[in-house]
């Protein structure tokens, strides 16, 4: 069959097959496909990018907002704390200067006081003896003492002020550098997860496109024989890489009996200590996406459970890339026991993780199987020796019979023997008759008897009978 197709450009008409046909509308619904991608996936980064700025710039304002309240209360307080360190300066200071005066005040009343003490006791002195002299001279060093021990006093109270104000502009600095901290931190955060966001996004795309063209290749050079031939090979070569450190005690092989007029593709069995613990029937199904006749995997669930049932089998499990656009099929492992006992549909990437699950489960049971299993050995064994003495009396019953049989069959013969011996010397003692009969016929043979009533042999007789007459010479 034939299609004619007008150029765009040219107008020109020109006809196609129908493989040329068939090639040029996949190109076009596969560009067509690909532009309508490329749109949807360019207008979800757009909206994702602008989802990302509006949050960033949200997070930012509230940010800024948060350092601007901060550094205006802490703005607040370091005013307040100056004002309240004025304030109790100018009234230290007025504390200190009354001290001061009163102190200065009670040390001049006080040293016209010694004063006067002083020139009474000079004049004491004058009329005293030393002793006196040396009484006054202590009491002024001890008058000096107190004057030095005020003096120390009020430099010690002007100290512990001036630390105090320090210490309460430490606190403030520190306060307003811890909240500065938080907000570049938060900052920074926010710039963290808005570049996260990004690069997973990024990857995201990335790998939508690479499995979107992967698909497309895949799809568009296989058929659908070789594509469920690919999906065994993934899962035998994915088997493969962990049979020798995760399943060292396992068999997993190609099911090759089809005694039963059907198989599955492949069978996994674990053992420990000889005992099976764990068996699986897989059944790989996949399709091309230009499949006339698409299918689903329930199709395919009474064939699976009948391999299982006839092969031994603990567990069915279904290996399928059929139904791609099932949201159940395509969240990993469905469980259909429902409908098929012990039976499950799986996607490729679930092969391993599967086989672990069944086989963890069943490692439980591990004990009870092998007790279990000398049980039934127990059992087995008895059951075999029965078997062996019943075989045993069977097998002597038949070979007593096959002696009896076989006596009768040599008697018979031993007769027929006899009697085949009989009939041979009957048969040479005819044969000795007919021989002696012979003996005696030749004896009697003779030319004449020969010769009688056939002329032509005694005129024949007759002449060699002359020619022997004749004499020689």
């Amino acid at each position: 069959m034939t299609h004619e197709i007008t150029c765009p450009h040219c107008k020109k008409a020109f006809t196609v097959d129908e493989a040329g046909y068939a090639s040029i509308v996949a190109q076009v619904r596969s560009a067509e496909f690909q532009a309508e991608v490329h749109e949807r996936l360019a207008a979800a980064e757009s909206a994702a990018a602008a989802d990302k700025d509006n949050a960033l710039a949200v997070a930012t304002a509230q940010a800024a907002a948060a350092l601007q309240q901060a550094e205006a209360g802490s703005a607040a307080r370091i005013a307040e704390l100056k004002t309240a360190l004025d304030a109790a300066a100018v009234r230290e200071k007025q504390r200190l200067e009354t001290a001061e005066a009163q102190a200065a005040a009670t040390l001049r009343s006080q040293t016209a006081d010694k004063d006067a003490q002083i020139a009474r006791l000079k004049a004491e002195l004058d009329a005293a003896e030393t002793g006196k002299r040396l009484a006054v001279q202590e009491t002024i060093a001890q008058k000096d003492a107190r004057i030095a021990e005020l003096t120390a006093a009020v430099n010690e109270a002007a100290t512990k002020q001036s630390l105090a104000v320090v210490e309460a502009v430490s606190a403030a600095e520190r306060e307003r550098d811890a909240l500065q901290a938080k907000l570049d931190a938060a900052a920074a955060e926010a710039a963290l997860h808005a570049t996260a966001a990004r690069d997973a996004h990024a990857k995201e795309v990335a790998l939508l496109n690479e499995t979107i063209q992967m698909h497309k290749d895949f799809k568009a050079r296989l058929s659908t024989k070789m594509l469920g031939e690919t999906l065994e090979q993934h899962c035998e070569m994915s088997f493969e890489e962990l049979r020798a450190t995760a399943f060292q005690t396992a068999t997993f092989g190609k099911d090759n009996d089809a005694s039963s007029g059907s198989k599955g593709d492949y069978i996994f069995r674990d053992f420990a200590d000889g005992v099976e613990f764990v068996s699986i029937m897989f059944e790989m199904k996949n399709e091309a996406d230009t499949t006339a006749t698409k299918k689903r995997n329930a199709d395919f669930y009474r064939e699976l459970d009948k391999d299982r049932r006839e092969k031994g089998c603990e567990h069915a499990v279904l290996v399928s890339m059929l139904e791609p656009e099932s949201d159940l099929f395509n969240r990993g492992i469905v469980d259909v026991s429902h409908e098929y006992e012990k039976m499950y549909v799986i996607r490729p990437q679930f092969f391993i993780p599967m086989i672990t699950l069944l086989r963890n489960a069943a490692q439980d049971s591990i004990k009870v199987r092998t007790e279990l299993e000398r049980i039934q050995q127990q059992n087995v064994d008895i059951t075999n020796f029965e078997e062996s003495l019943k075989s045993f009396q069977d097998q002597f019953k038949k070979r007593v019979g096959n002696a009896r049989s076989q006596y009768e069959s040599a008697i018979k013969a031993i007769d027929n023997a006899i009697k085949d011996l009989e009939k041979i010397k009957e048969a040479m003692r005819l044969w000795s008759q007919h021989l002696d009969l012979a003996d005696r016929g030749l004896d009697e043979v003779t030319i004449r008897k020969l010769t009688r009533g056939n002329p032509t042999m005694t005129a024949r007789f007759a002449a060699l009978a002359l020619e022997a007459d004749e004499p020689t010479g």
